[in-house]
């Protein structure tokens, strides 16, 4: 099914991240209705009441709590539910019981809808991305993984700060893992066309190889960082889910990093991972082939070697 002017969205999981992806939703004007479903329904229903309070202000949607059942005629079902990621514990800590908790949410999913589009949002995005099409049954375009999106987002932020340049001019992409096997493409990183290699050659404000590294673990371990200061993270991915949504709803065909199905790519199979990806109204359209040199290619391959291994341990 092509969700073109999609009218209906699901969002499974009240937290944090599921709660403001509402609100992000809300504010955007993209569709029309928007159901919440929480197991701890109390969260659910307090979270839309608060939400409908400023539709005064927005452009007319309708949103309400509900069940499982409500995914029914959702155009696209949006999983954020799950365990969280606590200090000091990484994303691939949380597989076996976010596999369990996904387990039980597809298994109810296909009841009452097989039709329309997964975007999976629960860490670790990747392996539960691949763990959603394997439990759901749907064409791979079909599952789509919020993958590198806020990752691509705050490198490109933090490229822009360093350079006083809108981040929004900043061309830059983080492929791989959703987590601390990432990769930054800067041989694929410009400015105005400019790689940033020249770049920096020309501006010559800072210490080239000493910044870029520090760039990068910024980008790197930013959750570790908001996690230990505030909690949690849910406001820029919340964003970066609103973002890929409106290139579904819109049949952009805009190039974003999700998270798919990886078919013999970059000497990668059956996994799903972050590559530069061709998003419109079908889902994933393509996955671009971009030409990385050896370091970062030999840095994908560590880092979906390492996603496999994951995948290969789970039970489905």
């Amino acid at each position: 099914m092509n969700i073109k002017g999609a009218k209906k969205i699901a969002v499974i999981g009240a937290g944090f991240v599921g709660s403001t992806t509402a609100y992000t939703l809300m504010m955007s004007g993209l569709v029309s209705e928007i159901v919440l479903i929480d197991r701890n329904s109390d969260k659910a229903e307090g979270e839309v009441m608060d939400l409908n309070h400023g539709m005064p202000f927005v452009r007319p949607v309708k949103i309400y709590s509900g069940a499982m059942s409500d995914c029914s005629g959702a155009d696209m079902v949006i999983i954020t539910a799950g365990a969280n990621q606590k200090p000091g514990e990484t994303r691939m800590d949380l597989v076996n019981k976010n596999t369990a908790i996904f387990k039980d949410i597809i298994g109810e999913l296909v009841k009452y809808n097989r039709d329309c589009l997964l975007l999976i949002v629960t860490n670790p995005v990747d392996v539960l991305t691949y763990v959603a099409l394997k439990l759901s049954g749907f064409p791979s375009s079909k599952v789509i993984g919020s993958g590198t999106v806020l990752d691509t987002a705050r490198f490109r932020y933090l490229l822009g700060n360093h350079t006083g340049i809108d981040p929004r001019n900043v061309h830059a992409y983080i492929i791989g893992e959703h987590g601390d096997s990432e990769v930054p493409t800067w041989s694929l990183t410009n400015i105005a066309g400019i790689q940033m290699e020249e770049y920096c050659k020309a501006c010559r404000g800072c210490r080239e190889s000493i910044s870029r590294n520090e760039i990068f673990d910024s980008v790197k371990n930013a959750a570790y960082q908001i996690i230990s200061k505030k909690g949690a993270t849910y406001y820029a991915v919340a964003l970066a889910v609103r973002r890929i949504v409106e290139s579904i709803v819109r049949d952009e065909n805009s190039i974003l990093t999700v998270s798919s199905l990886i078919q013999n790519q970059y000497g990668l199979n059956d996994l799903c991972l972050s590559l530069p990806t061709i998003v419109n109204s079908s889902g994933v359209d393509h996955i671009l082939d971009v030409p990385l040199d050896d370091t970062e290619k030999s840095m994908l391959l560590k880092s979906g070697t390492m996603l496999k291994q994951v995948i290969d341990q789970l039970a489905l």
